[in-house]
């Protein structure tokens, strides 16, 4: 499924309304990518992963993207894991990830014998989660930033005996746009990468059937009215 939204800013010397947020200091298109970034950015902070925390992101799509560049400035070592090689592929020549992993890979050795601190869920997938969680670490997390319809199960005894957390994560608040906004001005999130291209609202319906089919090789579409 294809996902547009429109982002509602604060041009300089507008009127500022209730639901809409300041973005100075951004251009127009670093303006309108706050909001998928903010849903990491607030995924990241309610995991409360740090520096030297193994993380895992799974799912490369966008949102999986914002959260893996926001749990790497927190400072953890952040692996990514997809089915697509091409997603993969992208996530390491736009923003230098090269800790990935394919589903089923056996990625429990070494240093990730005792697996993940923090797992993130951007998969959308009940099936992707519940294979999650065996590679939380004792103590650890899995984060759902993604929504699934159904349920979704897992072993309580090997829960329990984990001691983990579950922590399901939903859009985002004022001081995760901050978060966002400050990052992208001081040149920590490569918005010019995400940006895969921009595209006038009368071309789109010509070019939407294209941009959903080469999804994979897409962060981040802006139409343009």
């Amino acid at each position: 499924m294809a996902h547009f939204s429109v982002e509602i800013m604060r041009l300089p010397g507008s009127v500022l309304g209730g639901n809409q947020h300041p973005a100075d200091g951004l251009s127009v298109h670093q303006a309108a990518m706050v909001e998928f970034l903010a849903i990491g950015a607030h995924a990241v902070a309610r995991s409360g992963v740090g520096p030297g925390d193994l993380a895992l992101v799974t799912g490369a799509g966008p949102i999986g993207l914002g959260t893996a560049l926001f749990a790497r400035l927190a400072g953890a070592q952040v692996h990514l894991m997809d089915l697509s090689d091409r997603r993969l592929a992208l996530a390491r020549r736009l923003c230098g990830f090269d800790l990935l992993h394919r589903p089923g890979d056996d990625i429990l050795t070494g240093e990730l014998a005792q697996g993940f601190d923090v797992v993130f869920d951007a998969t959308g997938s009940a099936p992707a989660i519940e294979a999650g969680f065996p590679l939380v670490a004792h103590g650890g997390s899995t984060v759902l930033v993604s929504v699934v319809k159904g349920d979704i199960r897992f072993s309580d005894a090997e829960f329990h005996k984990r001691e983990a957390r579950i922590i399901g994560s939903r859009n985002a608040q004022a001081p995760d746009f901050d978060r966002v906004i400050a990052a992208i001005r001081d040149g920590l999130i490569p918005t010019d990468a995400l940006l895969s291209e921009v595209v006038p609202l009368a071309d789109l319906p010509d070019r939407f059937a294209a941009l959903v089919d080469d999804r994979d090789d897409i962060v981040k579409i802006l139409v343009t009215p």
